[in-house]
């Protein structure tokens, strides 16, 4: 058991034990409440990071919640009718001697109990208050136990942690970089880094052979429950490995977190080809905690007379015993379904003689028939169906799917999925140039790399993975591109000539010419996985100081302007606003 006094105190509030009666200790916290018990007695929680314990206080009348104390007692046991079976210190109470105020406290701003909902702006405004209640810090020290179990876990499996630098030269990743102007050459500027992908390469140049860090990654994208402008990630690079190896890797680290936090050890991941996800799920990061899947039926209505089913793609999704919902709610249903894209929604209740529908009289015997058979229909569902090309029908119904059947993100359990064979572009740009579906440094699957010269390029797969986690993508990586003339030949399909790739690649493309091993890797977000495994659904509350949905921070009011002297240092004017 660690030892936690030091010259100020003897013991931690939370820790002491019926074993402890008789013990002379000496204590130091907050005050949570104060109770008087009479003209002069008085009990007091006092409370550290580790709990609360009761003091029984002889003239406690100045003690104000929130003050700080430094208290001196003998344990005792409580009155058995007097016991908290609520907390773990509820047996005890410290009959007090001596008490310190080490700090006097204002009124706190709000309540720090957890049965009071907050504004959020005033929580960050007043983080360090808001991290004393139980709920932060017992999800700090998920995340702590998060970070010190994949450190042990990549250290088992012979990584080496390296760091990587802050201030790197801006690369096209896929998100807007947040830029860092230059003192010493003005009109140039850094960036911070997106993530470390081009370094852990190097360091495979370099012959670390397995690298990890957990780093912080910056991106200037709009904030959501599940993104911050700045995160981190467990970041990993290996060399002489196969996909393969990578997936066992990553398997062992996520499992032993999981494991470090909740006690139990997560069975073998399973895996889905994108393919296949994007068929039944309708979505790259499927959460198959539940059912209604996307069914085909496109077979169905091949010589369909309906015009609205003639397309490349009909799919559905049934859901079981929905044939009571509202037609109001089916009305919201089509008019969000139409906001995402798709030019209607086709709704049926299942009664036992027919298929209750505004288009049913447009069926066929053998189409309603073939419709039931198919989407295993039984008295009492609902059918929704889309037709349109077949990314957007996968695309409505995975979204519809989600919609009205998704359970909260922590709730069945923790589901972890490997997604595999992503496609390696994921569509064309303006110019009909293939635009990365990860980054410009995946390998393409072997099978496919032939169709780079002559075929169809959106068919071509990737060795890139993601993994899942309760629907949330928990992170992605791929057996990268380690031959100069492969990458060249990639740059070249994606429109970027050898001056431009040399400009923005040219220390990598250089490294190619020196031995470079065949390699691959991996990066995960630890705010998320951290976030799911302490049972929250936004990462801001596993976070000690995150940023509002804005991007504001309450607590600094960051971003701010700065002074004419530091621009003109940089070399920098700003313009005026536009209307």
């Amino acid at each position: 058991m660690t030892d936690y006094s030091t010259t100020m105190r003897t013991d931690r509030c939370g820790d002491l034990r019926i074993t402890d009666v008789g013990r002379t200790v000496t204590l130091c916290g907050w005050v949570d409440r104060r109770r008087e018990h009479g003209e002069h007695l008085a009990f007091v929680d006092l409370r550290d990071r580790s709990g609360v314990v009761q003091l029984v206080v002889d003239g406690a009348h100045d003690l104000r919640s929130e003050f700080v104390l430094r208290a001196t007692g003998t344990v005792r046991e409580r009155p058995a009718d007097t016991a908290n079976e609520a907390l773990a210190t509820g047996e005890v109470e410290i009959e007090i001697e001596a008490v310190e105020v080490l700090s006097v406290a204002e009124p706190p701003p709000f309540p720090l109990d957890e049965r009071t909902d907050i504004d959020e702006v005033l929580r960050l405004r007043h983080r360090y208050v808001d991290l004393r209640r139980p709920r932060l810090q017992h999800n700090l020290e998920v995340r702590a136990q998060v970070n010190s179990a994949v450190r042990r876990a990549m250290e088992e499996q012979g990584f080496i942690e390296v760091e990587t630098p802050m201030l790197v030269a801006s690369t096209p990743e896929g998100a807007r970089d947040f830029v860092v102007p230059s003192r010493k050459e003005p009109g140039s500027f850094y960036a911070l880094p997106q993530s470390p992908q081009i370094f852990k390469q190097l360091c495979m140049v370099g012959g670390l052979d397995r690298y990890y860090q957990i780093a912080r990654c910056l991106r200037d994208e709009d904030l959501r429950s599940d993104r911050q402008f700045e995160f981190m990630q467990l970041d990993a690079e290996a060399s002489f490995v196969s996909q393969e190896d990578v997936l066992g890797f990553i398997s062992f680290a996520v499992s032993a977190a999981a494991e470090a936090v909740t006690g139990e050890r997560p069975g073998d991941i399973d895996r889905i080809s994108w393919e296949e996800a994007m068929e039944r799920y309708g979505s790259d990061k499927p959460d198959v905690r539940f059912g209604m899947e996307l069914i085909e039926l496109t077979e169905v209505f091949a010589n369909t007379e309906f015009r609205a089913f003639q397309t490349p793609c009909v799919k559905g999704i049934r859901v079981p015993g929905g044939s009571d919902i509202s037609r109001s709610r089916l009305d919201d249903l089509t008019d969000r379904c139409k906001a995402w894209g798709a030019k209607g929604l086709v709704w049926m209740r299942v009664t036992p003689d027919e298929l209750d529908s505004p288009v049913d009289k447009f069926l066929t015997d053998d189409e309603r028939a073939g419709l039931r058979t198919a989407m295993n229909a039984e008295v009492g569902d609902l059918l929704l169906l889309v037709a349109d090309e077949r990314r957007t029908v996968r695309h409505i119904l995975g979204l519809l799917r989600l919609e009205l059947g998704r359970p909260p993100l922590t709730a069945g359990g923790l589901n972890f999925l490997w997604v595999v064979d992503f496609p390696l572009f994921e569509g064309l740009d303006d110019v009909g140039n293939p635009i990365p579906a990860h980054h410009p440094f995946t390998m393409p699957h072997e099978d496919d790399i032939v169709l780079l010269d002559d075929g169809d390029r959106l068919a071509i797969r990737s060795q890139a993975y993601d993994l899942v986690l309760n629907g949330w993508e928990l992170g992605s990586g791929s057996v990268r591109i380690h031959e100069r003339d492969v990458q060249e030949k990639i740059f070249s399909v994606l429109g970027i000539g050898s001056e431009e790739a040399q400009a923005k690649f040219g220390f990598l493309l250089d490294a190619f010419r020196y031995g470079t091993p065949p390699h691959a890797g991996f990066a995960f977000g630890m705010d998320r996985l951290t976030a799911i495994l302490a049972g929250e659904e936004n990462i801001r509350e596993v976070i000690a100081y995150p940023k509002t949905q804005s991007g504001t921070d309450p607590l600094t009011s960051a971003p701010t302007s700065i002074d004419d002297r530091h621009l003109e240092e940089l070399g920098l004017r700003l313009l005026p606003p536009t209307d």
